[in-house]
Parts: structure tokens; C-alpha cells; sequence
């Protein structure tokens, strides 16, 4: 059983083929038991913009009033998750599509990161307070592609947007899987980015948690997404190009990109 995180930036455009997508139709209709877990940064930006609203950002994190989380409620749980399903449906697949709160899955607790040395209030992002993955073991078992979307609410139905790879992480780890991929738009983990020889083939979680604290910047969510999806429970995880087709099939084969382990 695999988790599989598809990045934002990996995403392809509306109504355009989607050779990557196909490829995850092919594994599960060969019998793979897979649960997709999207982002949607990219489109979150456009129809931001499309509505002439602002939202900045604080230390990496999007500041979401209430006006921007509607935005990006509709935009995740709505045209992305709608369009990846759709997609699934064409190529065949019983795929079905979920919140990050449906059933119980993620209930959500308000995020304040430190910028500072102090806790900031940036609105309606939220982080992974309890993971309850009955839902998608019944829909496993019965046979379905559960798509998810990283919108969860709090205990009192407040919505929040919590950061996807965190979502897959924590999802994977609920239901021990044999591996989470991260599908994002580089080749995998590399010790001193943007150097292509630094990149790492494979790599325990000790070992990577030990040299975390020397990554950079754009390497930060990517390590911090793989330590958390192994502590959470996951066996392992890939990190691939999304955007490579080649990739892709390998990640689907247990190879290539940057494999961490348990």
C-alpha cells in the first residue's frame, strides 16, 4: 500500500493530458492499493490573483483570513480534487474524492509558527491534531482510489488548510504504508541544492535527521515532510520529479529519486 503526495507544482494545467496521473491509474488497475493526496499552491496563487486579493506571506506560511480560505477551500476541495478524480474516473479508476475531514480522517488544531522567537497568528492554517484512517480502510477494501484534498476542520467544524505534505505524511503513517511519495518538481533530496551532484539516492531517517539542520532553504519542507511521514508510522519514503514521467514509473517501481528509510 502507497501514499502518494502530488505537489501543486507538479499538477498539470486544467483539461490537459496527464501522463502522471495515468501512470498512478495503471498501478492501482494492476492491483496497487494507493491513496493520492494533492496540493494545489499554483492555483491557489492564480485564483487569488483572478480576485484581486493579497495574501501574504510570513516565515514560508500563506496568511489566510477568511476571504483567502474560501478561495482556497474551493480551489482544493473543489477544482483540483474534482479535476483529479474526474481525470481517475476517465482512466477507469473507482476513485473517490475527500476532504482532509471527511469521516473523521484529520481533525485539524490552529498552527502558529515561531518567526522571531514568538508565535504568529496567520489565520486559517492548521496542522495534524489526530488521524482516524477507518474511512480509508473501508474504501481500500472495498476497492477505491481515495483522493485527498489537505482541508480538515478543528472539533468544532472550523475549517483550516493544513500543508499537504504533512497531510500524506501523517495519513501514511495511520496506515503503516509501505511507502509515501512525494511527488514534487525535483529529482529528490540533495545536501547542498541547487548542486545536481549532491543529490542523495537513499538515506536511513537517522541519518537523514542528523544532517537536517544543514539543509537549505528549498530542501527544508521536503526533508521535514519525510521525517514526519516515517515518524508518523510509514515505512519508507521516495521523493521524485512529478513533472518527469520517467520518474514517476520508477517511483512506482520502488526506484530512483531519494529513498529514505525506516
Amino acid at each position: 500500500m502507497i501514499v502518494i503526495k502530488y505537489g501543486g507544482n507538479a499538477l498539470p494545467n486544467v483539461d490537459s493530458n496527464d501522463p502522471v496521473l495515468e501512470a498512478i491509474a495503471d498501478a492501482f488497475l494492476d492491483g496497487e492499493q494507493i491513496v493520492l493526496v494533492h496540493g494545489g499552491g499554483p492555483q491557489i496563487d492564480k485564483a487569488l490573483e483572478e480576485k484581486n486579493l493579497v495574501s501574504e506571506k510570513i516565515a514560508g506560511y500563506r496568511v489566510t483570513d477568511s476571504q483567502v480560505f474560501e478561495v482556497v477551500q474551493s480551489v482544493l476541495s473543489g477544482t483540483v480534487l474534482r479535476s483529479i478524480v474526474n481525470y481517475l474516473i476517465g482512466s477507469e479508476v473507482n476513485a473517490v474524492g475527500l476532504s482532509a475531514a471527511d469521516g473523521g480522517l484529520i481533525r485539524a488544531e490552529k498552527f502558529k509558527p515561531v518567526v522571531d522567537g514568538k508565535q504568529v497568528d496567520i489565520g486559517f492554517v492548521g496542522q495534524v491534531a489526530e488521524v482516524n484512517p477507518m474511512i480509508l480502510e473501508s474504501l481500500i477494501t472495498e476497492g477505491y482510489l481515495p483522493v485527498i484534498s489537505p482541508v480538515a476542520t478543528d472539533a468544532d467544524g472550523v475549517g483550516f488548510n493544513i500543508n499537504a505534505d504533512l497531510v500524506a505524511g501523517a495519513i501514511g503513517g495511520a496506515l503503516r504504508a509501505d511507502c509515501v511519495i512525494f511527488l514534487t518538481d525535483v529529482d529528490g533530496i540533495y545536501r547542498n541544492w541547487p548542486d545536481e551532484t549532491s543529490h542523495i539516492d537513499e538515506i536511513t531517517i537517522d541519518e537523514l535527521k542528523q544532517i537536517a539542520p544543514s539543509f537549505s532553504e528549498g530542501m527544508i519542507p521536503k526533508v521535514a515532510a519525510a521525517i514526519n511521514a516515517i515518524d508518523s508510522g510509514a515505512f519508507a519514503v521516495r521523493i521524485t520529479n512529478g513533472t518527469d514521467l520517467a520518474a514517476v514509473l520508477d517511483a512506482l517501481d520502488d526506484q530512483g529519486g531519494t529513498l529514505v528509510s525506516a
